[in-house]
């Protein structure tokens, strides 16, 4: 039992040990790390606008002129959010897209806030359909691929 417990704490120590020497046993960490950072992907206020998305279930809506002027404002203040974050060169692109997809979120959620009762079932219908689409699409694509 004793060698047993002796053998383990002196393979700690020697991993320890180890673990200790690799950063000398490397000199590649002595030089500076690239400049040139990698290319990074477009966020999604740059990126080009899908077939069917979120904004198009609020289509074909009627809407009071107090609906519009509330929407509008929530355009508005969204797109200097994504302004904001676009422009903002200590974040990461996943940080960006991230925000930005938080933002848009956001943005739709407010919105349909501003909808009526049943103006919210009509959006709700339509969400519903477009995602019962989408899945239907992706059960093809996975029928139609060879096994």
């Amino acid at each position: 039992m004793n060698k047993t417990k002796f053998a383990r704490r002196l393979a700690r120590w020697r991993a320890c040990l180890f673990l200790g020497a690799i950063p000398a046993l490397t000199p590649a960490q002595s030089v500076p790390p690239a400049t040139e950072q990698p290319p990074h992907k477009a966020s999604p206020a740059v990126r080009g606008k899908k077939a069917v998305g979120p904004m198009d279930d609020f289509a074909g809506l009627t809407l009071t002129d107090e609906q519009k002027a509330k929407i509008d404002k929530i355009h508005e203040d969204t797109k200097s959010r994504l302004n904001v974050v676009a422009k903002d060169q200590k974040l990461s692109p996943e940080q960006k897209d991230a925000f930005l997809q938080g933002f848009l979120r956001n943005e739709h959620t407010q919105i349909f806030q501003v909808l009526t009762r049943e103006q919210q079932l009509e959006v709700r219908k339509k969400v519903f359909a477009r995602r019962a689409a989408a899945m239907k699409e992706q059960e093809e694509k996975k029928q139609s691929q060879p096994k």
